[in-house]
């Protein structure tokens, strides 16, 4: 929430403001996207108008009010955006959560002082830098750290150089993971160092860059529009649902409205999530409404079937999944084979929480469903003639449920009752 893109809209919103006045230009604020790539566009066609932005960020760093004013006005009209999506994605993040790049501002010109003291600091060209020798270019010279520009303004590393003393000191965080594109990766590599270096970071304090890929269209390339633009989240989201209110109604006519809105939400968005949860974080994928809506493979749409379908046998029996007793006896290889994955939950769990791969745990939860699918099909539940075989299989499909479903959760989908 700052830096060189809010000089551009302050820049160009100085413009409007002297060419449409205030109520016309509040409305054409309403649309926030469109008000940015206006100004991206007089940044990247005017010398003058990109040194004026320039100006005005410096101006903001200083904490000039009417910079602030105009700043705090476009951040709310993003930030409200921003919590809409996270209110519609089940995401509980909240406006106190948020600690934006605008936080560390005040602390900046700290940060740049205690390099100095430290002996860090070089200046190159009327930049403020630090050089380390762990980094070098191909011609093996160091590459700098620029933490101040010759016009006196900050950059990215001086801010988050800032936040991680913040994140170490204040927040006393032992463990700081930073899940930004894998193209970072350099960048984050010299944050890391360097902040260590400098003793705003303790040395025993782990820090990790979980770098993922990008999510590319149907051509293998990063995912736009038609007219070459970004896509929007929120029309991802509305074109998920859409897709799966048509494909429940089909499968399902006899449902009235309300649950088949709720069925193409929890289906809808929960495919758009796990299509990307369930890759590899760091390898790009191809964006595929067809596939990720699938009732087949390894997407939301099966394991939340699979889970309504083990929810079905309780519901046949009239009985709660809680209430039932008696010891496992597994005694044929579907049982033993579903058992034996089910007791690896917490395993796969530690697992993604070192590595930070929640695709392992997706992994884990489609064997899980593959194998509760042979298990139902090789092993009569409700109708076994022995009472306490009976009863073992209830409860291996009650905590097969559980497991699902608490594992569905973790990855930010809601499970149904029925589908």
């Amino acid at each position: 929430d700052w830096g060189t893109q809010f000089g551009m809209l302050l820049a160009y919103l100085e413009e409007q403001k002297a060419e449409e006045g205030e109520r016309e230009l509040s409305r054409e604020l309403a649309n926030l996207e469109t008000f940015y790539r206006a100004a991206k566009q007089r940044f990247d066609e005017s010398d003058t108008f990109a040194d004026r932005a320039r100006a005005l960020v410096v101006k903001l760093q200083s904490g000039d009010d009417y910079c602030l004013n105009l700043w705090a006005e476009f951040n709310q009209v993003s930030l409200s955006h921003c919590q809409a999506i996270y209110d519609r994605l089940g995401v509980s993040l909240t406006p106190s959560d948020v600690r934006g790049e605008s936080a560390y501002n005040d602390d900046l010109a700290q940060v740049v002082a205690d390099l100095d003291s430290k002996g860090l600091l070089s200046e190159s060209q009327g930049a403020q830098c630090v050089f380390m020798d762990a980094f070098k270019n191909k011609e093996g010279e160091p590459l700098p750290v620029i933490v101040r520009k010759a016009d006196g303004g900050y950059l990215y590393a001086t801010s988050d150089l800032a936040a991680l003393r913040y994140r170490a000191g204040t927040l006393q965080a032992d463990r700081m993971l930073y899940f930004v594109d894998q193209r970072q990766a350099l960048h984050f590599q010299q944050m890391f160092t360097l902040a260590k270096l400098a003793g705003f970071v303790p040395e025993q304090t782990e820090l990790a860059h979980m770098g993922f890929g990008t999510m590319n269209g149907p051509d293998g390339r990063p995912f736009k529009t038609r007219d070459g633009g970004t896509v929007k989240l929120i029309d991802l989201l509305d074109e998920a649902e859409e897709r799966a209110y048509a494909l429940v109604k089909e499968k399902n006519p006899q449902l009235d409205e309300d649950a088949l809105r709720t069925i193409a939400r929890s289906v809808g968005i929960g495919a758009v999530k796990y299509a990307d949860l369930s890759k590899n974080r760091s390898s790009d994928y191809i964006f595929n409404f067809e596939q990720m809506l699938s009732f087949e493979g390894n997407t939301a749409p099966y394991l939340l079937y699979a889970y309504t379908r083990v929810a079905s046998v309780f519901r046949k029996a009239e009985l709660d999944m809680a209430s039932v007793s008696g010891d496992f006896l597994l005694n044929e290889a579907a049982e033993q084979a579903l058992a034996a994955r089910l007791v690896q939950f917490a395993e796969v769990l530690q697992s993604v929480a070192d590595k930070g791969q929640p695709h392992l745990l997706s992994a884990y939860l489609y064997d899980v469903a593959g194998l509760f699918s042979s298990f139902y099909e090789h092993c009569p539940i409700l109708s076994s003639e022995d009472e306490g075989i009976r009863n073992s299989r209830l409860k291996l499909a009650a905590l097969t449920a559980r497991t699902l479903k608490h594992g569905m959760e973790l990855l930010g989908l809601s499970p149904l009752e029925r589908m």
